[in-house]
C-alpha cells in the first residue's frame, strides 16, 4: 500500500463517519417536523380520550335511568375513545406496533375506558346516586389499573399480582367500605323527632282537622262558621234589600 493511500484511509473514515451522523441528524428534523405538522391530530387524539371517557362515565352513572339512551351514549364513548387510541398509539407514533400488540393495546384501551369512566362517573354523581356510586368508585379504581399495566409497553401482566398492586387492592377495599357506610348514613330518612304542633293537626290538604278549633274561634265553632263583629245580621240585611233600612 503507497504512502498517499494511507494518508487518504483516515479521511474516507472519517467523511463515512460524519456521513452516518449527518443522516442520523436528518431523519431526527424530519421527525420533528413531522411531529409539529401534526400538531392538529395530536390534539384530536388528547381530547378523544378525554371526550370518550366523559361519555363514558355519564353512561355508566345514567344508565339505569333509560337504559336505551345511555347505551348509545357508552357505544359512542367507546368508538371515540378506540379511535383516539388507534390515532396516538398507531397512526402518530414513531415506531409502528405489530398487529397483535395494537390489538392488545386497543383491547386495555377499551377496559382503561370504562375503568375510568366508572371512576370519574361515581365521584361526579355520588350525592345523585349514593348507593351505585359506592360500587363504581372501587370498581373503576381496579379495572382502570389492570387495564393501564396491561397497556403499558414497559411492564408486564404478571406485575399485576405484584406488591404494588397488592396495595392498589388495599385501596380498593378500603373505599368500597368506607363509601358504603357513606351511601348508607347518605340513604337514611330524617328523623323529624320531637312533637310537633300545628302541621300535625291539618289533615292531608292542609285543612284543619276536624274537632279542632282554629284559633281565634270560640270554643266549639269552627272559624268558618264563627260570626264576624262587622257581619250584618240578616234580618237588618232584608230590611236594607226592600228600602226600608234604619
Amino acid at each position: 500500500m503507497s504512502a498517499s493511500q494511507l494518508a487518504e484511509r483516515p479521511l474516507i473514515a472519517g467523511d463515512s463517519s460524519s456521513l452516518r451522523t449527518s443522516r442520523a441528524e436528518l431523519r431526527k428534523a424530519r421527525s420533528r417536523s413531522a411531529r409539529k405538522n401534526a400538531l392538529l391530530a395530536r390534539y384530536i387524539g388528547y381530547v378523544g380520550y378525554f371526550v370518550g371517557a366523559g361519555l363514558i362515565s355519564g353512561a355508566v352513572v345514567h344508565h339505569p335511568l333509560d337504559p336505551a339512551r345511555y347505551t348509545r351514549i357508552a357505544g359512542y364513548g367507546v368508538l371515540v375513545f378506540l379511535a383516539a387510541t388507534v390515532l396516538n398509539e398507531y397512526l402518530l407514533a414513531e415506531k409502528k406496533p405489530a398487529l397483535p400488540r395494537m390489538l392488545q393495546v386497543m383491547g386495555a384501551s377499551l377496559l382503561l375506558s370504562f375503568g375510568i369512566g366508572m371512576l370519574s362517573g361515581g365521584l361526579q354523581h355520588f350525592e345523585d346516586f349514593p348507593a351505585r356510586a359506592a360500587m363504581l368508585v372501587p370498581l373503576g379504581i381496579a379495572v382502570s389499573f389492570v387495564a393501564f399495566v396491561i397497556k403499558d409497553a414497559d411492564t408486564s401482566w404478571r406485575r399485576i399480582f405484584g406488591l404494588p398492586e397488592l396495595a392498589v387492592l388495599m385501596v380498593v377495599l378500603a373505599a368500597g367500605l368506607g363509601l358504603q357506610q357513606v351511601a348508607a348514613s347518605m340513604s337514611e330518612p330524617a328523623d323529624g323527632g320531637g312533637h310537633s304542633h300545628g302541621a300535625a293537626e291539618e289533615g292531608k290538604d292542609g285543612e284543619p282537622s276536624e274537632g279542632k278549633p282554629q284559633e281565634g274561634a270560640p270554643a266549639g265553632i269552627p272559624k268558618s262558621t264563627a260570626p264576624s263583629p262587622n257581619a250584618t245580621p240578616k234580618k237588618e240585611a232584608a230590611h236594607a234589600d226592600d228600602g226600608h233600612g234604619h
